[in-house]
């Protein structure tokens, strides 16, 4: 696979400048899909604007810890992605992977109090040996255990541990985050599922999307802060 990525061709959730130079980072593959994701070395440069170049970057990752989830990353095509929380203790600054009002990937500094907080949405079960259970997240992690908790459903993780502090239920009355479709990056209250859709209440508007652009981020209220 090619390291670069022609601007032009980038996804449409990448906030960059496409006529700036021909080409970008490609980022690895990951936890994310390329188009739910955003290389390391372009949030440095281009969104947190702590380099010029991203031979600057990869100096400032060689030479300065910048944790992602809680673990230092030096390569500057990892990729990030949605809720992903990026340390820089230098600063003493954290911020988080967040998307705006058009669905496009931006980051925004964090409270101190949420910095060990991430919320990973449940997307798969599998049944191991002996009967245990293994969760798989939107983020690429797994945990086993005993949770009450079903697909759909959010985990809210403490970092850099990713013990289970909380479980968000999917369920009607639920504050729900959208990662995709016309509504991505709002976030409003559900109301009611009807088998693959799902009715919100978005700015006291009734809106109808799909099930499974829901991300569970609290019950009356966000548990993190938005923005």
């Amino acid at each position: 696979m090619k390291n670069h990525l022609k601007r032009i061709a980038s996804p449409r959730t990448w906030l960059i400048n496409r006529k700036q130079n021909k080409f970008t980072v490609r980022p690895k593959p990951g936890a994310h899909s390329l188009e739910q994701g955003l290389a390391l070395g372009i949030v440095v440069r281009d969104l947190l604007k702590l380099a010029s170049t991203m031979m600057e970057v990869k100096k400032l990752l060689n030479d300065q810890e910048i944790l992602v989830d809680g673990k230092r990353r030096k390569d500057h095509r990892f990729i990030t992605g949605l809720f992903d929380v990026i340390a820089i203790p230098a600063l003493k600054k954290s911020f988080r992977v967040l998307l705006d009002a058009k669905g496009r990937i931006i980051v925004k500094e964090t409270l101190a109090e949420e910095s060990s907080l991430k919320p990973c949405k449940i997307v798969g079960k599998t049944v191991l040996s002996k009967g245990k259970i293994q969760f798989n997240l939107h983020d690429g992690k797994n945990l086993i255990g005993e949770y009450q908790a079903k697909v759909g459903d959010t985990l809210m993780l403490d970092l850099p541990s990713l013990a289970v502090k909380e479980i968000l239920v999917r369920d009607k009355g639920a504050t729900v985050f959208l990662t995709k479709g016309k509504n991505a990056g709002s976030h409003g209250f559900l109301k009611e599922i009807k088998n693959t859709e799902a009715i919100l209440n978005l700015k006291g508007k009734e809106i109808e999307t799909t099930k499974k652009y829901l991300f569970v981020i609290g019950k009356k209220e966000s548990a993190i802060t938005l923005g």
